[in-house]
């Protein structure tokens, strides 16, 4: 050990873990994809990064009964061919046993079937699509499932009155999930979808589509991104070719970076999305300690929900004792009821789907009303079946 990190370690104590001296050997080696680049480029950012921060956090309080967490990060683009690659990363080369991740459905689930054949935990905090919930035995999530956000979006479509939508999604696992979930149950209240339209994720001028879609006349128009740049341009865009219908959307489009790109536009855009409860300290003790680190916050909820993945993972190796031991992981996060940043007591399926937390309904404010801490106003919880 060189003499510097011998005398950080001797003066530090328990900080040593942060720093990185000692106890190398013997770390708790966990894998992490997020997307560090790509269409969940902000959302996979801010996970990684408040993923590092609870990870640091454990180290400096003196590890996990002594033993350091190490996070080895790999970037999964948010795709499947990118997260293909970075599992085998992450499981041939550093032969790590436990991932968390990944942020977007589409890369989940592309490496699910990886994972699920090669018995590795896949835990993620941000991916929603409806098919994750059948990927498998090894596969967890404590993101909400957008069979949840579609329902409750067509529920409310059909309170205030929408009875023709017309649609623009991207076209991404994620999004298309969102969109499905939401027309099957708008159709099903008896509402109908006169005009849809889909780009890819390289597309940055939505004018045309949105004209064909104003064209039919809709009453309300429901937006599905991928990326935040998107989600703000979408809307921007629609205020500027004149239309003033109400506008619908869910997480991703009431991110801090989409409301930045959207302005003025997105004032009184309604969304389904899960939020960190005001009401919750240690949530709102995640966000504060978050903002001083980073100097920034967007998406507060994917934020708490990284973060509570790498206090269930420490949790989880406490009780095993094996960083390769993913069975018992496995089982570890069966039995678990876990309290933290995004809610109390919640736990797990036969499914590994996250049971015990919610989503609800919100109004982005004006945009002279909004600020760092508060961009939109929580109308109440979404509405179920």
């Amino acid at each position: 050990m060189p003499s510097w990190c011998l005398r950080a370690c001797v003066v530090a104590g328990a900080a040593l873990f942060a720093l990185g001296c000692g106890g190398d050997d013997d770390a708790y080696r966990i894998g992490v994809m997020e997307s560090l680049t790509g269409a969940g480029e902000t959302y996979g950012t801010v996970a990684n990064q408040s993923k590092q921060m609870a990870a640091d956090e454990i180290n400096a309080a003196g590890g996990i009964d002594g033993r350091r967490l190490e996070l080895v990060v790999e970037d999964s683009q948010c795709n499947a061919q990118s997260a293909i690659t970075a599992y085998q990363k992450l499981t041939d080369v550093e032969g790590v046993r436990i991932i968390l991740g990944t942020s977007c459905s589409g890369a989940m689930l592309g490496v699910a079937p990886l994972a699920e054949a090669d018995g590795v935990i896949l835990f993620s905090g941000l991916a929603s699509n409806p098919d994750i919930a059948e990927a498998g035995d090894y596969i967890f999530r404590t993101q909400i499932n957008d069979i949840e956000v579609g329902i409750a979006t067509g529920n409310v479509l059909w309170a205030d009155g929408i009875r023709a939508l017309a649609t623009i999604t991207e076209a991404t696992d994620y999004a298309e999930g969102v969109r499905r979930t939401t027309v099957e149950q708008f159709e099903r209240l008896g509402g109908s979808v006169v005009a849809a339209e889909r780009f890819g994720p390289e597309v940055t001028d939505f004018r045309s589509q949105l004209t064909k879609l104003f064209a039919a006349g809709p009453e309300a128009l429901h937006i599905a991104p991928q990326s935040e740049f998107s989600a703000g341009t979408i809307v921007k865009q629609a205020r500027e070719l004149g239309y003033t219908g109400p506008i619908y959307a869910e997480t991703i489009s009431v991110g801090a970076t989409a409301l930045e790109v959207a302005g003025a536009a997105a004032d009184g855009m309604k969304a389904i999305t899960a939020d960190l409860d005001p009401e919750n300290a240690k949530g709102q003790e995640v966000l504060a300690n978050f903002r001083e680190r980073y100097d920034y916050v967007t998406l507060p909820w994917h934020l708490g929900s990284a973060y509570d993945n790498v206090y269930i993972a420490a949790e989880c190796l406490r009780r095993t004792g094996d960083d390769q031991d993913a069975d018992g992981f496995r089982d570890c996060l069966y039995a678990i009821t876990w309290s933290g940043a995004i809610g109390d007591d919640y736990s797990f399926d036969s499914d590994g789907e996250v049971v015990g937390l919610s989503r609800v309904v919100v109004e982005v404010l004006p945009l002279a009303e909004r600020t760092e801490q508060r961009a939109y106003r929580v109308l109440g919880p979404a509405p179920g079946r």
